[in-house]
């Protein structure tokens, strides 16, 4: 057995007689009788009491430490008394992630974990408090998908006190903890004739933004990041190498999301936009910090800044630009109907075209193209229209024409 166990209660004495007996401790039938003792992998002494009657359940405790010893799975007992803040304060103080990235989850662990759970202890966390918490994320408005990631991102910040051997079990992956389910959504893309509305609607510097998104699928930031030099107009290709995103309200240069950088086709009409809004606004220099508030000064000729030749900022574009545009055009203002519906247009021209999934997910820039598939499969012309278009492509002509495939039979 890995230590002993002590009795508080007697301690053994040698008498004039030379014989060995019990004697009664000053705190004889006070507090906690037993006190199960062992040497930790650190060098120093753990323990746990145990009341009168409890000696068997003290040994059972300390065979318990010494099998978790010899199969490496001993974990202190005093690690899991720090709370869920005083954890989470070290988690994230450990996270090597874009700066961006960070600052989200930060302030999804702030606003949402901790005053609920940041006060008990790690070793006492319970699904039920995890089954609870959810419980008051969905009774507070927070939508589906939010509460998806925020479940997501205590799900690591425990995962890590797992691996850290702070706790032996994570509550987040109990089988009766149930990660929140996403809300159904089918997209509706846009028709051409309302992408069309809304870009006549823009300020005329902003239109060729349209054009890009709507053209070759770009998100808004890497829209709002594209510099002249990007553009290779003899190849007909974008290079998509940057955007703008804002950290706690600041801008910065960053790579595209996930860090990828992609090349994707230029269409001659989006071509002939473009060099008609480099006519009228030449680029110039812009000068942002890159990929945090703090880090190195990059300079890029963007192509669309603001009437001060800054970089546009996305949230000031959305309320002076981006929604009016929409209610000239009679579009709701909705979150499906921000500028991210012009990848979805993208997309739905494109598969509607026959283009492939893998082809499509990379010029979207998506990380993996089975996301791709989940996403827009309803897009997909069905195998009923393929066979009906390629039965017609077939017979086109008519029965009497010459080189259908009857007359191949007939050879």
């Amino acid at each position: 057995m890995a230590g002993h166990i002590q009795d508080r209660w007697y301690r053994t004495e040698t008498d004039a007689n030379g014989k060995t007996v019990r004697v009664r401790t000053e705190r004889h039938g006070k507090g906690m009788r037993y006190r199960a003792r062992y040497i930790g992998p650190d060098g120093t002494e753990k323990s746990k009491s145990f009341p009168d009657g409890q000696k068997r359940l003290a040994e059972k405790w300390l065979s318990q430490i010494e099998a978790d010893m010899s199969r490496g799975q001993y974990i202190d007992p005093r690690a899991g008394r720090l709370t869920v803040r005083q954890h989470a304060e070290r988690w994230l103080a450990s996270l090597t992630m874009d700066p961006a990235t960070f600052v989200s989850t930060e302030q999804r662990i702030r606003l949402h974990v901790l005053p609920h759970l940041g006060s008990r202890s790690l070793d006492s966390l319970r699904p039920t408090h995890v089954r609870e918490w959810l419980r008051k994320l969905q009774d507070g408005g927070v939508a589906p998908s939010y509460q998806r990631v925020i479940f997501a991102n205590f799900n690591a910040m425990l995962a890590a006190a797992v691996d850290d051997r702070l706790i032996p079990h994570n509550p987040c992956r109990s089988s009766s903890v149930k990660a929140p389910k996403p809300e159904p959504r089918r997209i509706v893309p846009w028709q051409p004739a309302r992408v069309l509305a809304v870009r006549a609607a823009l300020p005329e510097r902003y239109r060729s933004a349209v054009d890009l998104a709507g053209g070759c699928g770009m998100r808004q930031g890497e829209v709002l990041g594209l510099a002249v030099e990007d553009l290779d107009f003899t190849e007909g290709v974008v290079h998509i190498v940057r955007q703008v995103k804002l950290i706690a309200g600041r801008q910065v240069f960053a790579l595209p999301k996930g860090g990828k950088r992609r090349t994707v086709p230029l269409p001659e009409g989006v071509a002939r936009s473009l060099k008609e809004h480099i006519r009228q606004y030449p680029p110039t220099a812009v000068t942002l910090p890159w990929r945090s508030v703090d880090g190195p000064p990059a300079t890029a000729f963007l192509l669309f800044r603001n009437a001060e030749g800054r970089a546009v900022n996305r949230v000031v574009f959305n309320r002076v630009a981006w929604r009016p545009a929409l209610d000239t055009a009679g579009v709701a203002r909705a979150r499906e109907n921000g500028m991210h519906a012009l990848r979805h247009f993208y997309a739905s021209v494109l598969l509607d075209a026959g283009e492939s999934i893998k082809a499509l997910s990379e010029y979207l820039g998506h990380h993996d193209p089975g996301f791709t598939l989940r996403t827009y499969t309803h897009l997909m012309p069905s195998s009923e229209k393929r066979t009906r278009e390629a039965v017609n492509r077939a017979f086109e002509g008519g029965p009497d024409a010459d080189d259908g495939p009857l007359t191949a039979q007939e050879g």
